[in-house]
């Protein structure tokens, strides 16, 4: 899939910075920058497995997240709502590589490029690495550190266990939301 990464990074910042008015956000976003966040997959081989993917999958995540909360909740905080889904991934920053790998095209074997996880900062899990990380730019409430933290669901192969997932889901909605807009960006868009 090919799509215009700057105009993707415009939107994206466009969005932080009319939605977050919190200390810390642009060295956050410095960082980003600096680092292969807006020309970065969202994955290796599934959802957004292209250059600029992870910045689609975070936008896409952000509009499924409001439109959710428009039905559940729609007092909830904007600023909270953007932070989490913006930021839920941030583990995948400076993960992947492009590599080669060999396919069948034709009848043919062809050398063609592909993504790999090349894991350089290892922190546990998906979800807590992700809360480590924006957090070294700005402090974020404990809502927000459930919403980013439990993403993944059931499915996190951390330590989580599905007791406390779904006690964060009881105790902070907007933790259910963004799981359930993060499964939508994944299985609704199909990119």
């Amino acid at each position: 899939m090919e799509l215009n990464i700057e105009s993707q990074k415009q939107e994206f910042l466009t969005i932080c910075r009319t939605s977050i008015h919190r200390e810390g956000l642009e060295d956050l976003l410095e960082w980003l920058g600096k680092a292969d966040f807006f020309t970065a997959p969202a994955s290796a081989k599934y959802h957004g497995s292209y250059a600029g993917g992870l910045c689609q999958h975070a936008i896409d995540v952000y509009r499924y997240a409001k439109r959710l909360l428009f039905l559940t909740d729609p007092a909830a905080s904007e600023e909270s709502v953007a932070i989490s889904a913006l930021f839920h991934d941030l583990c995948k920053v400076n993960l992947y590589r492009v590599d080669k790998r060999n396919q069948k095209i034709n009848g043919e074997w062809r050398e063609v490029p592909c993504y790999t996880v090349d894991e350089k900062f290892h922190f546990g899990g998906h979800g807590s690495k992700s809360v480590f990380l924006v957090q070294q730019f700005m402090k974020l409430t404990t809502e927000e550190a459930a919403a980013i933290n439990c993403h993944m669901g059931f499915s996190d192969g951390a330590a989580n266990t599905v007791r406390d997932v779904s006690n964060a889901y009881h105790q902070f909605p907007l933790a259910w939301i963004i799981h359930v807009a993060d499964e939508a960006a994944v299985y609704l868009e199909n990119r």
